[in-house]
């Protein structure tokens, strides 16, 4: 009697500045299926940007104000009732010119307000607002200051889908070197979330400061938790909506990866997130990465390959697509019956 067909599930994250996740994915499961293996295929995030990619891509197009008040044509999805805001297209760093070119004290996020007030006039109920990227660390002031008054916002979910930890008084010191502020700045940036902590908790009775990821994207999610939203894992929230662990039942290999490797990688990111759903199937896991930092905790099912350990830096940026094939079709091989 033949073998029955083994089947590899394929989740990739991009590899920043060299190639998208839906392009790893495609490859990998081409490959696979040459080598005579079923092959199911998700491009994945973890909230930040390029998750729009995971949830169908934009079809919407509207003009807002980008962090440094200029107008900017964002994109953003509406499925229904459903929304789904990239913030990053609003008030992303690379919007503005990156850290060298952004005002760290002076970008907000009244962008992100716009859309979502945006998707609501447009019908939609549930707004999941995926966070990262962001040039701002205005505690989500714009934003909030863009929205409809609280009492009409009660019918509305709002969910913030990132998996940052950081505090709200913690990003500016966190996260606002990475904007472009400098030591000063930091410290009034600070002092400025401090405050806020204050007049949310007096404008809507909600202690921002005690609420675990609350600083993520520059306190936008403490904002948007003061106004009634939840934060939920980001990863989790996508990987939820490509029905993840329907694909996984009766795997026998996940093919997944992300462009770096490092501590972060197991807490709420692409690989980690993964590696954590097929360990409650059992199934292995391949991680193709594009460079791994030294010292990693890796759990002992996950087997990690790094591109640039293995091929060199620039072989690495400029062939990624082939040389994640070529890593995988060596594993695929090594696990046909």
């Amino acid at each position: 009697m033949a073998n029955p067909k083994r089947r590899v599930v394929v989740a990739f994250d991009k590899f920043r500045g060299s190639a998208s996740a839906q392009t790893l994915v495609d490859a990998v499961c081409d490959a696979a299926r040459q080598q005579g293996w079923d092959a199911d295929g998700v491009p994945l995030a973890d909230g930040g940007e390029g998750s729009l990619e995971v949830v169908g891509g934009a079809n919407k197009v509207t003009r807002v104000t980008d962090a440094l008040g200029d107008p900017v044509d964002a994109t953003w999805r509406l499925d229904g009732r459903t929304a789904f805001i990239e913030m990053a297209t609003a008030a992303g760093l690379q919007l503005v010119g990156g850290k060298d070119e952004n005002d760290p004290i002076g970008a907000d996020t009244t962008g992100v307000g716009e859309l979502i007030s945006t998707a609501i006039e447009l019908g939609a109920r549930t707004i999941y607002v995926l966070l990262g990227g962001s040039a701002t660390t205005d505690g989500g002031l714009g934003a909030v200051r863009a929205l409809p008054p609280a009492p009409r916002l009660k019918e509305i979910e709002i969910v913030v889908a990132s998996d940052v930890r950081t505090r709200f008084t913690e990003a500016g010191v966190v996260f606002g070197p990475q904007k472009g502020a400098t030591p000063a700045q930091v410290t009034l940036l600070t002092r400025r979330l401090e405050r806020l902590v204050q007049m949310y908790e007096e404008d809507y009775g909600v202690d921002v400061s005690v609420v675990t990821g609350a600083g993520a994207a520059g306190g936008l999610a403490g904002g948007l938790l003061a106004l009634g939203a939840r934060i939920e894992s980001g990863f989790d929230v996508l990987a939820e909506h490509v029905r993840l662990d329907e694909l996984l039942v009766g795997a026998d290999l996940v093919i997944t990866g992300e462009g770096l490797l490092d501590d972060e990688s197991f807490n709420g990111k692409v690989v980690g997130g993964v590696s954590t759903w097929a360990a409650s199937e059992g199934v292995p896991v391949l991680a193709i990465v594009g460079a791994a930092d030294a010292g990693v905790d890796v759990p002992d099912d996950v087997e990690v390959v790094s591109l640039t350990e293995r091929f060199g830096l620039d072989a690495s940026m400029s062939n990624a697509v082939g040389l994640t094939v070529e890593i995988a079709s060596e594993a695929l091989r090594g696990h046909m019956p």
